[in-house]
């Protein structure tokens, strides 16, 4: 761990703990979902409650001490979250894991804790379900009632055990000097790539912190893309799609009628719409329930004709190509043309020669290898 510390400069441990030293309630996970346990963790120690959270680094082999030793000795009660549901089970691999070690340091006479925590196990993220700070509040609650359920579920109506987590679906905990920016576009017409490419240079350019969630169908071509971007000074551990968006693009007209795009917009956000009218036309053809989003919110809307743009574009290269200097026009070129005219293809197919007896034997023969270079190139005249 030290090593790698020293290469990459970031230290990991067995069990890293984030929280309140004098926590009470403390939550146990690992994976991606840690990251927004520790910004829901960080989020409410700043608002005065006491409550941490342990992420698991390792988890095969399991170092049970390890894990007692990174609990605060304060800790009273200890949720542990699994992504996975085992039917007939006692309970999920890490919950039995957890309680395995606890029992272990009481049955050894361990003096980490005056009183032994007790420990309760759920599953969250089922079915591919958003894990947002909204359910892990619902959960720091439900630790801080005499019984507390077990064997949870947050983010699903588990309606035949009846131990589903309630929780405010409004909470949240996004960073709001930070840009959080929705993109709705047609697959295939650019956005995705373009969105992309900006977190990348924002990233690299900047001291921004980026970071880019991109949701589309298996066929991505003509149906629907949603773009999540975030880029801040602050770190981002928000592993959730954007909830609160401070600038919404829709970048097809047709949207407007079909989704409801302006639901997580904050007030005084920033509405872009790619639409083909004329600037003073636009907000008759907006439905009444978008119309009245954006007075409610008093949002800045914005409208512009993309395809007007790339129409332009297009002419201007096409007019850059037309002057062209006059050495593409000499003899030679204009044999070339001609001769190229004359074939029945629109282009003149060029001859694939094979390469040479010294060059690497290959299952191709018209590719050849530099030995300058680890590329392969192509070898046509």
């Amino acid at each position: 761990m030290d090593r790698f510390a020293k290469l990459v400069g970031r230290q990991y441990h067995l069990f890293d703990y984030v929280g309140d030293p004098q926590a009470k309630r403390v939550i146990v996970m690992m994976a991606s979902g840690a990251e927004t346990a520790h910004e829901t963790v960080e989020y409410l120690n700043a608002t005065g409650e006491k409550v941490g959270l342990v992420k698991v680094r390792l988890f095969r082999p399991f170092a049970g001490e390890r894990l007692v030793e990174a609990l605060p000795s304060t800790t009273k009660t200890i949720a542990v979250f699994d992504r996975t549901k085992e039917p007939g089970a006692p309970g999920e691999p890490l919950y039995q894991d957890v309680v395995t070690a606890l029992a272990e340091h009481a049955a050894f006479a361990g003096n980490r804790f005056a009183t032994p925590p007790r420990v309760i196990g759920g599953r969250y993220g089922l079915s591919s379900k958003e894990f947002t700070p909204a359910m892990l509040k619902g959960v720091f609650d439900e630790m801080q009632s005499d019984r507390p359920k077990n064997h949870f579920a947050v983010g699903v109506a588990d309606d035949v055990t009846g131990n589903s987590i309630d929780y405010d679906p409004s909470f949240t905990t996004e960073d709001q000097g930070a840009v959080r920016a929705i993109f709705y576009g047609l697959g295939a017409d650019g956005t995705v790539g373009a969105n992309k490419n900006s977190i990348k240079i924002i990233g690299e350019e900047t001291e921004d912190f980026t970071q880019g969630y991109f949701v589309y169908d298996s066929k991505k071509a003509g149906s629907i893309t949603v773009s999540h971007l975030r880029f801040g000074k602050r770190p981002i551990r928000s592993t959730y799609l954007v909830q609160e968006a401070n600038f919404v693009a829709c970048h097809q007209q047709q949207f407007i009628d079909k989704y409801e795009m302006l639901a997580q917009a904050v007030p005084e956000a920033t509405f872009l719409l790619n639409a083909q009218e004329p600037p003073d036309n636009v907000w008759e053809t907006l439905p009444c329930e978008v119309q009245q989003q954006i007075l409610d919110k008093r949002m800045k809307f914005y409208v512009i004709d993309a395809y007007e743009w790339r129409a332009r574009r297009a002419w201007a290269r096409a007019s850059t190509r037309s002057c062209r200097p006059a050495s593409s026009r000499s003899p030679a070129c204009y044999r070339a043309t001609k001769q190229s005219r004359r074939s029945k293809e629109p282009f003149a197919r060029p001859t694939v020669r094979r390469a040479k007896q010294s060059s690497p034997r290959t299952s191709r023969p018209w590719i050849k290898h530099s030995p300058t270079s680890s590329r392969w190139r192509f070898r046509a005249g």
